[in-house]
């Protein structure tokens, strides 16, 4: 039987607000943007899931936006020939980004493809040590107003956060200190059972103290 649902549709694109920042922020963000959209988009097709593929979606856009922020800093502080040319690498790598986030967006799409039996990445997957996921904190979850320091999940639950999205922004070094809200998009990377378990807790489906002796 052909595997087909319905796939959620790319953002819109919405008219790009400048943001006052320094290039070199914008450039931190793009590439950390760059790499975390590899890891979704890789997951999206290994594991059929739209759930990676909105965020890949969402991150493409972003970094659409972040590469016409960086050229419009470099137009507003470019004044002579010598300027503009010093400025080249940089438009280079920011190009470069998006680029790979185009990349990404072609290989998470995939998952849209009609295909009529694709059951073997995530048997292939089945057994790996390590595997990426996302949750979105509910407000009923144990977790919220946490840090990941004090939940001990790296030591605990084998899990560790490797980005934050709160409203729009995105966070890619999550400081263990940085408390946890509800709505937060958590991309976190796991192993074993910790990634269940850590998702049912995120989900206020369960208490941490519920999952420790069931565990």
């Amino acid at each position: 039987m052909p595997i087909w649902r319905k796939r959620p549709k790319a953002p819109s694109k919405t008219e790009v607000e400048y943001e006052p920042r320094s290039v070199k922020d914008l450039l931190v963000e793009m590439k950390d943007s760059s790499e975390l959209i590899v890891d979704l988009a890789y997951s999206a097709v290994i594991f059929d899931s739209d759930e990676f593929l909105e965020q890949v979606l969402q991150l493409e856009e972003r970094l659409d936006q972040l590469q016409y922020q960086i050229r419009i800093q470099i137009m507003m502080a470019t004044r002579t020939r010598e300027d503009a040319e010093e400025m080249i690498g940089i438009l280079q790598v920011a190009s470069a980004a998006e680029q790979l986030g185009n990349a990404a967006e072609e290989i998470a799409r995939l998952v849209e493809e009609d295909v009529e039996y694709r059951p073997f990445l995530p048997f292939v997957m089945r057994e790996a040590d390590e595997t990426i996921g996302t949750v979105r904190l509910d407000r009923t979850s144990e977790i919220t107003g946490q840090t990941p320091y004090g939940l001990g999940l790296e030591s605990a639950w084998g899990i560790r956060i490797i980005a934050l999205k709160r409203g729009r922004r995105w966070w890619y070094e999550v400081d263990d200190d940085r408390g946890l809200r509800a709505g937060d998009l958590l991309v976190f990377r796991g192993t074993g059972e910790g990634v269940d378990l850590f998702r049912k807790v995120a989900l206020g489906k369960a208490t941490i103290q519920e999952v420790m002796d069931n565990g």
